[in-house]
């Protein structure tokens, strides 16, 4: 069989008795074209996971995280049943998400944080004045004080792009999220910046009306979708990539876009698989994920599970803003029937984690072997380290997947991305895998 050693040397002990995020290495063998200037050189954002800095142990973070994952995965579903759903009026998108951009707005700049999101396209702020705003960490964003703020038109592309929008005074937006969040107000211009690169006449939501949970760890959101209100769309940049430290490191992660996303790496250890298209949800990125082997096993897995299906349900989307992986129930079935096993430990009951699938750590374990994991996808096999599926905690005294399931659309969460430089090639139509310290990059 093959596995990975699981150590749990003494000097990992005392660190797992703070309770940890357990980590070891496996051993295995259309978008609208829209007037803007493209940055040629392309930049670099730092991202900040949202609990960073607060008093939490490495366990409670992830618990939370799950939390906020288990909500964004019923937005999503509310999102594919909405697009299946003819009686439907108001699109509704994913929103919230674990990673904050540090970026500016404005004339003079002013800095702030806001949520990114890869599966959502707007981007928006809070805005005074305020019909209705949340607390945020940062000043609202003044309008009257920014000399290269400019109020969109309704004959603008943006405007036309929009899912819902109304003319008064401007270029009026609405846009909904799948837990009845919504944010709204003025479509405008205004000059951002992203590190030392500033950005002018990028269109947002200057939201006067911001309604709902979730969003009060920043200022409003960074839509990275495919849909031509995002970031990536507006630059006209067909590259960028984020490279996610794990849960438990207190360094920073790394948005990059255009030029700066490329690499050089060669040879085996990029994974590379194409990008599939779903026209009832043209702002997800979508994968051909094909099989699952656990160990040696290939799991028979029918090849239609995650399948996008002609009405738009199903498939399986690459997200940052959800936590673990959730698969398709008869798919999470089979690879929980085959980590029981191929694990030769005690399942744990007591549900004591949130998770699905725990074992019982004896009290005197210095190893554990657990089965590879490898998500099989058109073209690239990816083999996970062990600290990407399985999670340890001695003061529960068990070891978890950390994967759960879902009722039709698949998502690869952002635990399983971990320490992998995920590049996004828009036009190629590609992602590519790229294993890296993202801590160093």
């Amino acid at each position: 069989m093959a596995t990975s050693q699981f150590s749990l040397s003494p000097m990992i002990l005392v660190a797992l008795a703070l309770i940890v995020f357990f980590i070891t290495p496996t051993c295995s063998t259309s978008r609208g074209a829209l007037n803007h200037q493209t940055v040629q050189n392309g930049f670099r954002v730092t991202l900040n996971h949202v609990d960073s800095g607060r008093n939490l142990t490495k366990f409670e973070r992830l618990q939370r995280a799950m939390k906020r994952g288990r909500y964004r995965l019923q937005r999503l579903s509310a999102m594919a049943l909405a697009a299946t759903d003819s009686e439907v009026k108001s699109p509704v998108h994913a929103g919230n998400g674990e990673f904050l951009m540090q970026l500016s707005i404005g004339t003079p700049p002013e800095s702030y944080s806001a949520i990114m999101d890869t599966g959502s396209d707007l981007i928006w702020t809070q805005c005074k004045p305020c019909t209705q705003c949340f607390d945020q960490p940062t000043p609202v964003f003044d309008p009257k004080k920014s000399s290269s703020f400019s109020s969109l038109s309704c004959s603008s592309e943006l405007c036309a792009a929009l899912p819902v929008s109304t003319c008064n005074n401007g270029c009026e937006y609405l846009y909904m999220y799948g837990d009845y969040s919504s944010t709204q107000g003025l479509l405008a211009t205004e000059t951002f910046t992203f590190g030392k690169v500033s950005i002018p006449k990028v269109g947002f939501g200057c939201g006067k009306d911001n309604e709902g949970s979730g969003f009060t760890q920043g200022a409003g959101l960074v839509g990275l979708g495919r849909g031509p209100l995002s970031l990536v769309s507006q630059l006209e940049e067909p590259k960028f990539s984020y490279c996610l430290t794990s849960i438990d490191d207190t360094k920073t992660s790394t948005l990059l876009m255009g030029s700066l996303a490329s690499v050089s790496s060669t040879g085996n250890s990029i994974k590379t698989t194409t990008l599939i298209k779903n026209p009832s949800q043209p702002s997800f990125y979508y994968l051909p994920l094909e099989g699952i082997t656990v160990g040696d096993t290939i799991l028979p897995i029918k090849k239609s599970t995650f399948a996008l299906n002609e009405d738009g349900s199903g498939g399986m989307i690459i997200d940052s803003g959800t936590t673990i992986t959730y698969l398709e129930e008869s798919a999470f079935n089979l690879v929980k029937k085959e980590f029981t096993s191929q694990i030769n430990l005690p399942v744990d009951n007591s549900g004591s984690t949130g998770l699905d699938l725990c074992f019982t750590l004896p009290s005197d374990a210095s190893n554990i072997e657990v089965p590879k994991l490898v998500f099989q996808f058109d073209g690239a096999d990816l083999v996970l380290p062990g600290e990407n599926y399985m999670i340890a905690d001695s003061s529960l005294g068990v070891l978890c997947l950390a994967m759960g399931s879902s009722s039709g659309m698949s998502v690869f969460g952002n635990v399983q991305q971990q320490n992998i430089l995920v590049l996004h090639d828009l036009e190629k139509e590609t992602i590519s895998f790229i294993p890296t310290q993202c801590s160093q990059l």
